[in-house]
């Protein structure tokens, strides 16, 4: 992996599950590339091998490396090889992301000491009963714990996971200059869909449990009722995919709800909308609603994690409760009933918000505010300001 001896900037090992088109391991690529044009000397590090971001983290110079676990299966092995990584690159920070590779990192500090670890967390909820006690019990190992949400770190501190003077909250961050509005993408790309005359619905994720698809998919079927020629798009892939084309078919919308599979061209999907909807029954803080508001959507979401800190409601969509198609529904077609200006106002309340608190320019400063605050503590100088 290198000498540590021989970089110039303070040195920052990511430890994350894996690397794929999912929103944290996105979040995690963006923040890295940007930390290393500041300076920092950055590394990533998987469980299990990563799928997706390697050339673009090594195009920026950032080495990607796998501790080669499999999905579902432990392997203590893995703490073997994480601390041998520690020791031999000496890094300044360990910061690892998602549950199990923040617990590896806390166990691996055991046997590979490191000046600062942060855990990241992402989830209100993270699974299991034994994963927060885990958390609990292990939580002396760890300096730093953060939640993309407010409402996840107050869980976390009214449940007794983390105590309230070590757990932050930093948002994920968003690039306001890539995603924007764009009249002549928009134009283009709705000929290109072939969707010039529908109103069109944009939905991005993964097919399971907690994105709750049967839930939208039973409210889109009751708006197609009141508004026949309207579309619903889904991006993305999934172990219940199949079983949602099934959904589609039982209720008779198979051609207004169109599946797209995996997609790299979000921005231009979300330019061609007019409107995003999230279904979910578990959020942190999505990065798809993000880049929605960004693009200029309006948004009809589920109150659930971290939504109803992005959508403002009634002012930049709607927020209603989750596992409830009657009031997803309702929503959904309030706002088609609006007027293209009024929609217009509504993403443009959005994209605003998102400009003030989450661009990635300001959240990425947010790591290094803490990263420089949590090095001084230990006494280790950290990499100059640009």
């Amino acid at each position: 992996m290198g000498e540590a001896q021989t970089r110039d900037g303070t040195s920052i090992l990511f430890l994350i599950n894996s690397l794929a088109y999912g929103g944290a391991e996105t979040q995690l690529v963006r923040v890295a590339t940007r930390l290393k044009r500041r300076g920092w000397d950055v590394k990533v590090v998987t469980l299990i091998p990563p799928t997706a971001y390697v050339d673009e983290l090594e195009q920026e110079s950032i080495p990607v490396t796998t501790l080669g676990m499999r999905r579902k299966i432990p392997d203590p092995r893995a703490i073997l090889r994480l601390a041998r990584m520690v020791r031999l690159w000496k890094p300044d920070i360990v910061h690892s992301h998602m549950v199990h590779a923040n617990l590896l990192a806390r166990v691996t500090r055991l046997f590979a000491p490191v000046p600062v670890l942060i855990s990241s967390a992402r989830s209100i909820i993270e699974g299991s009963r034994l994963r927060e006690v885990l958390y609990r019990l292990t939580d002396p190992l760890c300096d730093m714990t953060t939640h993309v949400c407010r409402a996840g770190a107050e869980r976390y501190v009214k449940t007794g996971i983390v105590p309230a003077h070590k757990i932050r909250h930093i948002p994920n961050g968003i690039d306001t200059d890539l995603f924007r509005p764009d009249g002549e993408m928009r134009a283009r790309w709705r000929c290109e869909l072939g969707v010039s005359e529908a109103f069109v619905w944009l939905a991005v994720g993964r097919f399971e449990i907690p994105k709750d698809y049967p839930n939208l998919l039973t409210a889109y079927a009751r708006v197609v009722q009141s508004h026949p020629h309207s579309l619903l798009l889904l991006a993305g892939d999934g172990p219940l995919r199949n079983e949602m084309e099934g959904i589609v078919c039982s209720l008779g919308i198979q051609h207004r709800v169109r599946f797209l599979g995996v997609r790299r061209d979000v921005l231009q999907l979300m330019n061609a909308a007019d409107a995003y909807v999230m279904s979910s029954s578990r959020e942190g803080l999505p990065n798809v609603l993000l880049e929605a508001h960004a693009t200029g959507l309006p948004v009809v979401a589920t109150d659930v994690g971290g939504n109803r800190e992005i959508v403002r409601d009634g002012e930049s969509g709607f927020i209603v409760p989750s596992r409830n198609p009657d009031a997803l529904a309702r929503a959904m077609q309030h706002l088609m009933s609006m007027s293209e200006r009024e929609r217009s106002q509504m993403g443009a309340v959005g994209r605003q918000h998102i400009i003030e608190n989450y661009s990635m320019e300001h959240v990425v400063q947010q790591w290094e505010n803490l990263y420089r605050e949590l090095l001084s503590r230990k006494g280790v100088q950290s990499a100059p300001e640009p």
